[in-house]
Order: structure tokens, then sequence, then C-alpha cells
């Protein structure tokens, strides 16, 4: 047998968190690793080395797994790391992290909220924390559901905007769900009394139960959240969820939006539009948000900054192991994405990997030596967790090992497919080559396929195809041979079907497997440890691929089973850690392809003894609502982490960096106030549980700051930089530290522009310590007041004294229209309309126009014109070529400059232009005979029609012209006229309604001219003015459809 060395590779650890509940009377934490030698395996527990309590099957260091039992779990809480070595190296996992869940109200007598009439109430209800999800409910035997009072989605309290004499009670209750472990707790019973003041019977809506204070309304607050601005950050994919409870008379109501953005589409609101929800946040979700609550004494806004977060992932998957050659250079990336931005950190056999090699995010391994053969580890990490790849690395130069068996046999049927395996191990890689029978030239059958992993397949094997095949593997360092030997069997193929038919019908009949038996708990070293074990059933031709361990206790949820371990196919006995204090029974049951099988009979009862606290509560918060105060909070003990009647905690603070004594109070709940502090001012506080069994282990030290107040000063020396008509770059001089009184937040910007008639202000915000910001989108030419001031998690401060500066010219903004109209063969005229933007104090225009060549559309002349009246809107262009195509361009100018072009196309008209195009169409003898003879039956025409129309009779020539229209007469008739017509005739072809006082300078958008061009005096009649006049008493221009071919223009 072949022997190849392996560094270790994990294969299976418990992946955090490790989440455990009351019930459970211990925990199994398991690590599995293969390699060669095979590994051994060691543990840390908040970065140290770590004894293992209970191994899983021996005592030495070649299992990894071990379980804790109930009554030791509170001190084994932390991040565990597993590390699997052997002679070539060492693998590791990422954390794991080890918590414990029970939630339960503590018990506590709470004194009754005594308030005025009118006045907001808060019920709070601190619900524990546990396993999500959470819901939290509120109860009464009577409680309204109206306008006046909102619960919290957020942290669960409850609030009433205006307390009313109903809603005083004894008996409101705060009850916690968490449906993931099927429990529900409920809060000691809170108790509201609301003292009367003098009202007035007022006819108000309904929703406001009928009173109304006689004093003047209070002006709108929030109860929810607290001062001027917050943050909030969660994960993408998250929901993200906004809350604004006001306080005020009449009860406000609230408004959401984004600034600089509108809300996206799937934004819902609920709870009378308290609750702003959004589903499934993304990247573009981010920004500033408001809620403004509004009633009839005034208005208050609060700022949210939504800040949605990545936790670390890889971007082309996690770095692969790598088998290089001495001398080669190596190359380890570790590419990543996060926000924010993870940190990558580098490990060699679980040690800190540093120096010249290391590149940020690449190890670089050059002129690579076997003793660089390790492991190495790439840890990307941020705030919201991390991901971890073991790297295996080995440098060695190694003669091709052939891992396949030699003289292998391979039997096929006649016509089948087969593949002759040659698995090789070497450094540099082999090059392999195939021969059959010995003979020295390579195998060149195009039914023989070489496969990448070396291995040989035959397609449609033949009868001579039987016989020896040598596998050759040779590199730099040597040369390795194995022989296959290949059977090719005679059988029909029609025998080969009924053999596979034969094999179908076997697999028919599988079915679940039978339910185990005999299942035996013994215990190991405690009663929190138990060993099970069992008896399989039969597997109905269906191998099993696991077995399924559930447990049933008779204290919190009698009757009702839950999966607890599972253990592959193979094996029929497990480890099991249990929680201390419970009543447990057990049973197993297995798993094969086709569905699990059936349960076995349940154990007898196992009950595990109660334990001691092991751990201090961990997630303390220090939070100052108020300036002189400081809330501690932190997550209690869950009840299985209790391990005995009497839990307390002790809380210790003292001021940091001062030889103060510690003060201490030993209290029940999980939170605490410390009142008359100094505003904003650093504290070491701890909190150590106990029981009545003793204290737990010594606790950390956290950091934390008392209230904070608005900041007193404004920022000093406030510069203004114009950079151009609508940039600006504005730099300040930071306020000192002790008047910042709180963490600074950033600093906010209002803009007045008192040229507007409004007084047009803009609001800026810019989070973080910074000296300077730009800003964009001012209007040019315009005069601007900018005041700067900081602000904290408190609210705003003063503002600085105002600076004014003006905002040079700019270019204008683009001509609204351009019109072509009143062609002619040599002249056009344009109109257009001012812009709509000045930007500045308008001098004139850019006229350019181009002649265009129609075949290739490329400019033939150009021509500019500067028109310098800023009140001017058309012009006429003189000496134009007849029947050509023109661009016109136009555009607004200032003394700064022109701005954008307008662009239109239009024709000059020219008269038989058809026949111009045709080599001297009109100078023939016989079609100038034709059009006489035309123009003489047109003539008796009209007067048919003359004689007609004078006995009475309709004109009904226009219907005749719009079927059969004049090529000439359409040049000539290029205008139409106001509409008219009697109860039977339809308004004039082309025609649209003119202006109410006609004026028509602002007109359609291509060329066109005008009857009057055609007339003597400008008179309404010419050839045919006569007919036409019958029908129009003001003339309109029309527009040019179509001048490609037959330039026709609309009658």
């Amino acid at each position: 047998n072949i022997i190849v060395e392996q560094l270790p590779t994990i294969v299976t650890y418990s992946s955090g968190p490790i989440i455990a509940l009351s019930r459970d009377n211990n925990i199994t934490v398991t690590c599995e690793a293969r390699g060669n030698p095979p590994p051994e395996y060691r543990w840390t527990k908040d970065g140290k080395d770590f004894i293992l309590p209970y191994v899983t099957n021996k005592t030495d260091h070649t299992y990894g797994s071990f379980v804790l039992h109930k009554k030791h779990l509170a001190q084994f809480q932390g991040k565990y790391r597993c590390y699997a070595s052997n002679k070539l190296g060492t693998a590791m996992t990422e954390e794991i992290e080890l918590i414990f869940s029970d939630p339960r109200f503590p018990k506590e007598v709470i004194d009754p909220i005594v308030v005025e009439e009118g006045e907001p109430v808060i019920l709070k209800c601190n619900p524990p924390q546990g396993v999500a999800p959470r819901q939290i409910y509120w109860m009464s035997h009577a409680i309204d559901t109206d306008m006046f009072f909102f619960r919290s989605r957020i942290d669960g309290d409850l609030y009433f905007s205006n307390a009313l004499q109903k809603d005083s009670r004894q008996d409101y209750y705060c009850n916690a769900r968490f449906t993931r472990i099927g429990l529900m707790v409920q809060k000691t019973a809170m108790a509201v009394l609301v003292n009367s003041c003098k009202f007035a019977k007022l006819s108000v809506s309904a929703g406001e139960a009928g009173v109304k204070n006689v004093r003047e309304g209070r002006k709108p607050g929030l109860l929810l959240p607290s001062g001027f601005q917050s943050e909030k950050v969660l994960m993408k994919g998250e929901n993200l969820q906004l809350e604004c409870i006001p306080k005020g008379f009449p009860t406000p109501t609230i408004k959401w939006k984004k600034l600089a953005d509108n809300l996206p589409l799937r934004t819902q609101y609920k709870n009378f539009g308290k609750l702003l929800t959004i589903t499934a946040v993304e990247e573009r979700d981010e920004g500033r948000y408001t809620c403004t609550a509004n009633n009839s004494a005034g208005e208050i806004v609060h700022y949210i900054d939504v800040i949605v977060e990545e936790p670390p992932k890889w971007l082309t998957g996690p770095p692969q192991s790598q088998l290089a050659v001495i001398g080669s250079d190596v190359h380890i990336k570790c590419s990543v994405s996060g926000k924010p931005l993870p940190t990558i950190t580098w490990r060699r056999n679980g040690e800190l990997f540093r120096g010249a090699r290391v590149l940020d995010d690449t190890v670089v391994l050059h002129n690579a030596r076997p003793e660089d053969s390790a492991v190495y580890q790439c840890e990307a990490s941020n705030s919201h967790g991390s991901i971890l790849a073991n790297v295996n690395i080995m440098v060695m130069n190694v003669a091709p090992m052939i891992l396949t068996r030699d003289y292998q046999v391979y039997m096929v049927v006649l016509g089948g497919n087969i593949i002759m395996n040659c698995s090789v191990f070497s450094s540099p890689p082999s090059e392999i080559s195939w021969v059959k029978d010995e003979t020295p030239e390579p195998i060149e059958d195009e039914r023989f396929i070489f496969l990448q992993n070396g291995s040989l397949q035959l397609i449609s094997a033949d009868k001579d195809d039987s016989g020896s095949y040598l596998c050759v593997a040779n590199n730099s360092e040597g040369k390795s041979a194995i022989t296959a030997i290949l059977d090719v069997k005679g059988i029909s193929l029609r025998l080969n079907i009924c053999v596979c038919v034969c094999v179908c019908v076997c697999v028919c009949v599988a079915d679940v497997p039978d339910a185990p038996t005999n299942v035996v708990i013994s215990e190991l070293k405690s009663p929190r440890n138990v060993h099970l074990s069992w008896v399989p059933g039969s597997d109905h031709n269906s191998s099993v691929t696991e077995f399924i361990v559930e447990f049933e206790e008779n204290q919190w949820e009698p009757g009702r089973w839950k999966e607890l371990h599972k253990v592959p196919g193979n094996q029929a006995t497990a480890e099991l850690a249990l929680h201390g204090h419970l009543n447990y029974q057990f049973r197993v049951y297995a798993v094969n392809a086709v569905g699990p099988g059936p349960p076995s009979e349940p154990t007898q009862r196992h009950k595990t003894p109660p334990a001691a606290p092991d751990r201090n509560p961990e997630n303390i918060k220090i939070q100052g609502p108020l300036p002189h105060q400081m809330d501690i909070s932190w997550e209690p003990l869950l009840p299985i982490e209790h391990n005995g009647p009497g839990l307390e905690y002790k809380v210790s603070y003292r001021r940091l960096g001062v030889e103060d004594l510690w003060q201490e109070y030993v209290i029940k709940r999980h939170s605490f106030v410390v009142r008359n502090t100094s505003t904003f001012v650093p504290y070491e506080i701890k909190i150590h549980s106990r029981n009545s069994l003793g204290w737990g282990p010594e606790p950390k030290v956290v950091t934390g700051y008392s209230g904070e107040d608005v900041p007193t000063t404004a920022p000093q020396d406030v510069a203004v930089e114009v950079i151009n008509s609508t940039v600006l770059r504005v730099s300040w001089a930071p306020v000192p530290l002790a008047t910042l009184r709180g963490h600074l937040g950033g600093h906010n910007w209002s803009l007045l522009n008192p040229n507007k008639s409004l007084n047009e202000r803009q609001s800026l915000s810019f989070r973080g310590k910074r000296s300077h910001a730009i800003v964009h989108g001012l209007k040019p030419l315009s005069e601007y007041r900018l005041t700067v001031s900081v602000f904290n998690n408190k609210g705003n401060g003063p503002s600085s004294d105002p600076v004014t500066f003006n905002t040079p010219e700019g270019v204008p903004g683009q001509v609204p229209v351009l019109t072509a109209s009143n062609a002619q063969k040599d002249s056009i005229l344009l109109v257009w309309g001012p812009p709509l933007e000045a930007n500045g104090i308008l001098t004139g225009y850019l006229l350019q126009y181009h002649l265009i060549n129609e075949t290739t559309l490329e400019v033939v002349d150009s021509q500019e014109i500067n028109i310098t009246g800023a009140d001017t809107t058309q012009q006429q262009l003189q000496d134009l070529e007849e029947g050509s195509l023109y661009r016109f361009l136009i555009s607004g100018c200032t003394r700064a400059g022109c701005g954008p072009q307008l662009a239109q196309e239009s024709y000059t008209i020219t008269q038989g232009r058809v026949g111009g195009r045709q080599s001297n169409f009109s100078t023939q003898g016989w079609f100038i005979g034709t059009m006489c003879a035309v123009a003489l039956l047109t003539l008796v025409g009209l007067m048919a029609c003359f004689v007609r129309r004078n006995k009475g009779g309709k004109y009904a020539v226009k219907e005749k012209e719009d079927l059969h229209p004049d090529l000439e007469s359409q040049g000539m008739n290029d205008d139409t006229f106001c509409e008219y017509s009697d109860s039977e005739e339809k308004p004039l072809k082309g025609s649209s309604l003119c202006s109410m006082n006609g004026d028509d300078t602002v007109g359609d958008t291509v060329s066109r001219d005008s009857l009057v061009d055609y007339t003597d005096g400008g008179g309404e009649f010419s050839e045919d003015g006569s007919f036409i006049g019958e029908y129009s008493g003001c003339k309109h221009r029309g527009s040019v459809t179509s001048l490609n071919d037959t330039a026709q223009l609309p009658l």
C-alpha cells in the first residue's frame, strides 16, 4: 500500500452559536478532521487553552468532540476554537460561540404609575432576551385599541400619547412569546392611575374620546425615539422597522420622508402611520429618513440615519489548497467583501502570520521551500461576523506515485463503456500515457478518451479490446506505471437489458427502515453526560443514512418530542449532553433514501440534578437618556442558567481614571439607574451574578458614559470658497471637546437664499469628525447665508454666525422650443422661446445652421450668427439654397458663456420639385400638351362648381381635393385656416386650431409657409382664395408632413 502524508483538514464541526435551553441536560460540541498521520485535537476558550471536561469516547486527544453537562454550563460559556494537528501542520475552525437562553421575567414589585390626565405615559416591558423570533403582547381584561396609545413593535413598550381616566387599570400585563422554543412568559402586572384635571366637554372626533383640554394644545414631542436624531444599522436583506411614537395634544399625526430621495414602493405603514417598514433592505435604501410629528400646536422632526451593512463573504469562493513545486512562487489570495470592510488576519498552523510575505489580502511565498508547507488560515471579520478558510500548502518534489491498485481487472459487456483508473500523486504534475499489450506505440483509437484525471475511457468496447493496458506516469523526479486488465464479455445487448430490468425490480421493493429496538441509557461520568445505544431495525433494501435522537421532558413541555442529536447511519450510539433539573426520556428513528421510519419505544425517565450559576451577564449597555443620569442594562441569565434558587445581580460602578471606591447595589432585575451624575463622564461598570449557592466567576469590567446634553458652542472660523456657480467648499474649526458634551454626531448646515420670495432654505447634514465639506447644487447668480452647527446624540448645538456669499453667473439652460416656419425657396423664419433658467443675465443667442447633404447626411456648409438682443425670439434667414435640408442649432448666452443647444431640421421649398429631379422632363412637347388639357378640364370643372353654388348647392370639391391632391396647389397653399364646418362638412384636412389672440409666433416645429406670401397685398384671396374664403375667417400655419419625395404640404 502507498502511504501519502496529508496535512490535517477539518471535516465537520459544530457551527455557532450553540444555544442551550433550560430543558437541555448537556451540550455536545463536535470537531472532526482527517489527515495522515491522524490529527490530534486541542481546544481554546476565549483565546486560552481549554482542557476538555468530557471527551466523547476516550480521554486522549485523538477525538475532538466533548460534552458539557448542565451543572457546568455557566462556567463553560464563551467562544471556542478547535485545532487539529499532525506533524505537517495545524488546521483550525471558526469561533464556536456557546450561549444559554432561559427567557424569564424577574419576580418584582412594581409601583403604580401616577399621571395627570392628558399627560403621556410609557409602560416599560423590558422583555427578556431569548432565542429569536420574539413577539411582545400587552394584555388587560378590557384593554382599548384606539389612537391614544400604541404598542411599540421595536422595544415592546406600551405608549399612551394622552392618558385618560378610563386608562386607570391595575392589570396591564406584558407577555413575551418565543415561538422557536414554544414558550410564553408574563411580566408582573403594572398599574396606572390617571388623576383627573379640569377638562371641558367638547365635540371632537371619536378618536380622542370626546375630551379636550381647555388650555391651548401642547406642542408635539416624541416618546420614541429620543433626541434630535438616531441611527439604525441593519444587515442587507433584513426588514427595516422605523418607529415614531408622539406625544402632544391634539394627538399628533406622523409623516415619513427620505431626504434627497423617494421612499421605495415596498414601504408599508402600520400602527396609524407610526411604524414604517421596508422589507429586504438593500444598499440603495440607505440614507436619512425623517419622522415629523404634527398637530395644531406645532411640529417636531426626528432624523434617522439608516445604514445597511453586510457580514464578510467570499467574492470568488474561499482560497483553494495547492501542491507546489520547490522553488516556485505560491500566491494565496483571500478575496472578500463586506460592510464595514472586513479585516483580514493570516495565520500559519494556527499562529499569527506576519511579515514581508503578507500583502494585505494575499500571502506570497517566493521561491517556496519544503519548510513552507503548512496550513495557512485566512480569517476575514467585521462587526457582523467572520469567515475562515484553511488552505493546505504542500511544497515538495516527488516522483509519481500511482494510487490505483496494480493489475486491477475491469470487465465490460460487448458494446458497453468502461473507465480504467490511473490516479497519480506527484510534484510537479506528471504526464500520463497509456499503451496496450506493452506495445511502444500509444493508443490512438478514437474510441479511447484520455480523461483529465489520468484515467482512460473506452466507448463501445469490442472483443479485440480485451487485454492488458499500461498506465505510465512520468515527471522530472521519476517514472511509475501500473497494469490494468480489460475483459470484454460477449454478452448480447438483449441479455444486458434483461439484467437491468431485474435490478430495477429489486429497487422497487425498498421501504422506510424499521424502528430501532433496545434503546438503552448509560451514564458516562455524570448524570448530565449519558451514552445512548440501540439496535437498528431492517433497512428494507435502502441503506440507513442517519439516526435521529429525540427527547421529551415533563417539566416545561410534556408530551412534545424534539430533535436532540444526529448520528451517521453506520453508528448505533450517541453521546448526549443534557441540561440539569429535567426529567428526560429518549427515542430514536432511522432515515434512508425513502424517508424517515417510525420511532422506537421511549426509554425510561432520566432525571438530571440542578447546578449553580456559571457565568455573569453579557451585552451590558450603558445609556444616558438624561444629562445627569446613566442607565445600565444587560441581558439577564436565562432561567436554565440560574442553576439554583435566589438569583441576584450585584451592580458595581465608579468613575474612570479616579481613585474612587466601587459603588455596589444588589438587585434582582436586569437594569439599574445611576442618578445625579456629571454630564458625559466615563464610568467603569461590572455585573456579578449569584444565587443561594454563591457567586459566579469574577466579572469583566466595561466602560460607558453618563448622559449627554446638547452642545453649548458653535463651530468657529467658518470660511466659504466658491468653486464655481453651483459648487461650494466650506471649512470650519472644530468645537472644543468640553463643550460637545456627548459623542460627536456630525455637523448640520443651513443655507438660506433670501432672493427667493419664500426664503428658500436648504439643510444638509454630514456625519463624523470633519472640518470641511463640498456642497453641490447651488443656484448661479444667487445670494446665500450659511450657518454651521454641531450635533451629538442629544441634539443640535447653536448655529454659527451667518456667512453671506454670492455665486457667479452660469451658462443658461436649453431653450424650450425652436420652430422653423414660413419656408420659402431661399428663406426660413426661425422662432424660439427664451431659456427657462437664465442662470444669470441673458445677453443674447448663438445661432448656427448647416446645409445637409440628404444622401450622406454630411454637413456641406455652415453659418453662425450672434444675436445680441436678449428679447429677440425670432430670426429670418435669407440666401438659402432652394429645396435643401438645413439643420438649425440655437443656444442662450450669458457673460459666462452659451448653454446647451437645441436642434431642429427643415427644408426650403421648391416648385415642381419632382419634375426638377427628372432630366428635361418639363420641356417635352407631349408633356406641355397634356398639362394644357388638364388646365382646360380644370377650368370647366370650376365653372360647373360656380353654377351649382349659385343655385344654392353645397360645395363638395373639398372631398375630391383630399382624394386627388394637386402638387402645385399644395405647394402654393401651405397654410391652413381656422376650422369651420356646418352640420355636414368636416374641418379642412391638416388644419389646426388657431390661438385665442391670433398670435402664431410659436407654432409647429417644422418648416411651413403662408398663403399670404402668395398674394399681392396680404389680402385673404389668391387664385383660389374665393373658395377658401368661404371656410375661413383667420389663417393658421400648418406643418410640413413629408418633404422626402414630392414636397407635399398639408392643405
